[in-house]
């Protein structure tokens, strides 16, 4: 039971490490940098930032890893009790991951090019920018499927409240339904993700504070 514990609470911290480093990275240093619709402002605050730029590279690569250990650690929290949704949940959480890593090498070329410009370097920075955001946008599909297995588990194990499980696997479509319209409908976009904010901060919460309950 103190192994099950630890597995959970380690695998908290993670997912804790993951939604940090996510919002840090991409909701707030990139609103700083990237002006939609103005190459040379954004290139204007790459050169003028460039510690804060590879902050942002920093911060995406963390992303990657955090996303990594967390699929890990849920793999190996499930793995004995429900290894399919086990395997579903690590498998799509690196899935993730790597989307992720492409866009933390775009970042980190988009630096490159600001330090030393060469060509268009202002028109070469903003497409990195914007390459790195749809690989965001894109990657949610995998993001959205982590939560399906993962509320599936905690349905069938009985080790968290059902509820939470009903709301992770909500989220999980509604996360893959907005990659889909977000482009077309943000409004509707913006709605069918807060279930899955709403699962996700409770499962962070439930594991760094209870762990896991075992029936």
């Amino acid at each position: 039971m103190a192994t099950l514990q630890r597995k959970a609470r380690v695998t908290g911290l993670f997912y804790l490490g993951l939604a940090v480093a996510g919002a840090a990275g991409f909701l707030t240093v990139r609103s700083v940098l990237f002006v939609a619709g103005d190459p040379q402002a954004t290139l204007a605050n790459l050169t003028a930032h460039e510690p804060l730029a590879q902050l942002g590279v920093a911060l995406e690569l963390l992303v990657v890893l955090t996303q990594a250990l967390a699929a890990a650690g849920f793999y190996v929290l499930f793995r004995e009790e429900r290894p399919n949704a086990a395997a579903g949940i690590a498998e799509f959480g690196l899935a993730n991951a790597l989307a992720i890593l492409t866009s933390a090498a775009l970042l980190a070329t988009a630096v490159d090019v600001a330090d030393d410009p060469f060509g268009d370097a202002a028109g070469t920075v903003q497409l990195l920018y914007l390459v790195s955001g749809h690989l965001w946008s894109v990657g949610g599909i995998f993001f959205g499927l982590w939560l399906i297995p993962m509320g599936w588990a905690v349905l069938t194990t009985g080790w968290m409240p059902r509820p939470l499980g009903w709301v992770l696997i909500a989220g999980g479509i509604g996360y893959v339904l907005s990659t889909f319209v977000a482009g077309i409908w943000p409004g509707v976009a913006a709605v069918l993700v807060v279930p899955a904010s709403i699962g996700e901060f409770w499962m962070v919460s439930y594991l760094l504070i209870y762990g896991v309950r075992p029936r």
